[in-house]
């Protein structure tokens, strides 16, 4: 199975204000949403949830997991599901997708699909936000930071310690990225012998500058500790650390985008109200909301002027943080990731 989607950078434009269209009622007067906790239920709780509830009277049960697809694949395989709607991410849909533990999303009950960006529209998900994996760096500390991707492996120009996730997912393609590859290649060239050898030949000149990190908390912790001069982070947890008094600035040039999806367990008790429920929460208003409380991205283009101006500067998908994104290919590392994490673990032993 594989999204039907393009494998482009994302391209964002205002298709123009679509008006939040009713939700039908049902015999039921709640539904069972699951997402992943923390600051982003939260402001999925104030722009979705509790919006949702107030105007259709349906309340939503919150639930909470760390992604795990066993947790899903349980409930579904003992036919007792009680979810209605989980919140997941590409992989996980991907796999639950191909594996059947997902209903199959009827678009003609959601919206138009041109009305979407690239790569977020799936025949078992609907899109939810975009989040980026970015360059970033301490502006307290470093007056003249860099400016693009290539300034991570330029050692001379930027000496010091670098923050890198423990994974060859984004490291490999921001070692392409830095050494001249165009996003729109980025895959094409990895998917070779030459091309793999190419990023990993990249990443051996600052081998011995990485500091690996593991949590999402851990890179902007690297920064404010002053262990590493710049880092590859989430887009969000260097939103957040700004809001603690930080002084972080993101580095869009070439970052890597990602998006998490709504999806149906398979033997979901009602899909028709999970589906409405999606409906709402995918509408342009409703997705700009969530901007609001957190710095990720709408889905959908027509969502933009629902943002107010102050939100857009901090989201991947701004349009002038979107001059040189590269949108992650998740099918890509579904069919070769193994090989590639292989080569990576022996690459890190020596």
């Amino acid at each position: 199975m594989k999204f039907t989607m393009t494998r482009r950078a994302l391209t964002v434009s205002v298709l123009g204000a679509l008006s939040l269209t009713a939700v039908p009622a049902f015999a039921q007067d709640s539904i069972s949403v699951m997402s992943f906790g923390g600051a982003y239920q939260e402001a999925q709780r104030k722009a979705v949830f509790e919006t949702y509830a107030a105007k259709t009277g349906i309340k939503v049960d919150e639930q909470e997991y760390g992604g795990e697809i066993a947790k899903i694949a349980a409930m579904v395989e003992s036919g007792n599901t009680t979810i209605d709607v989980v919140d997941v991410d590409a992989p996980t849909l991907l796999q639950g997708c191909d594996e059947g533990i997902f209903e199959k999303i009827d678009w003609t009950k959601i919206g138009p699909k041109e009305d979407w960006l690239a790569g977020t529209t799936s025949d078992c998900g609907a899109g939810t936000i975009v989040y980026s994996t970015s360059l970033a760096y301490n502006a307290a500390t470093l007056k003249d930071g860099p400016t693009k991707i290539a300034d991570l492996f330029d050692t001379k120009k930027f000496p010091g310690k670098r923050g890198l996730w423990k994974n060859p997912a984004t490291n490999l393609e921001f070692a392409l990225l830095a050494d001249g590859v165009p996003a729109d290649q980025v895959y094409k060239v990895l998917a070779t012998p030459e091309g793999l050898d190419r990023a990993f030949a990249k990443l051996d000149t600052i081998k011995g500058s990485i500091v690996w990190w593991e949590a999402g908390a851990q890179a902007p912790q690297l920064l404010a500790s002053g262990e590493v001069v710049m880092t590859t982070a989430w887009n969000g947890r260097i939103f957040n650390a700004n809001k603690e008094g930080q002084n972080f600035k993101i580095v869009w040039d070439n970052q890597i985008l990602d998006s998490n999806y709504w999806a149906i367990p398979k033997g979901a008790k009602n899909v028709e109200a999970s589906m409405a429920f999606i409906k709402y929460a995918v509408e342009p208003e409703v997705l700009a909301g969530i901007t609001k409380y957190i710095p990720y991205g709408p889905v959908r283009a027509s969502a933009a002027a629902f943002v107010a101006p102050a939100d857009a500067a901090n989201l991947p998908t701004s349009p002038a943080n979107l001059t040189a994104a590269l949108t992650l290919d998740n099918a890509f590392w579904a069919d070769n990731g193994d090989e590639i994490r292989k080569r990576f673990t022996t690459w890190l032993a020596n």
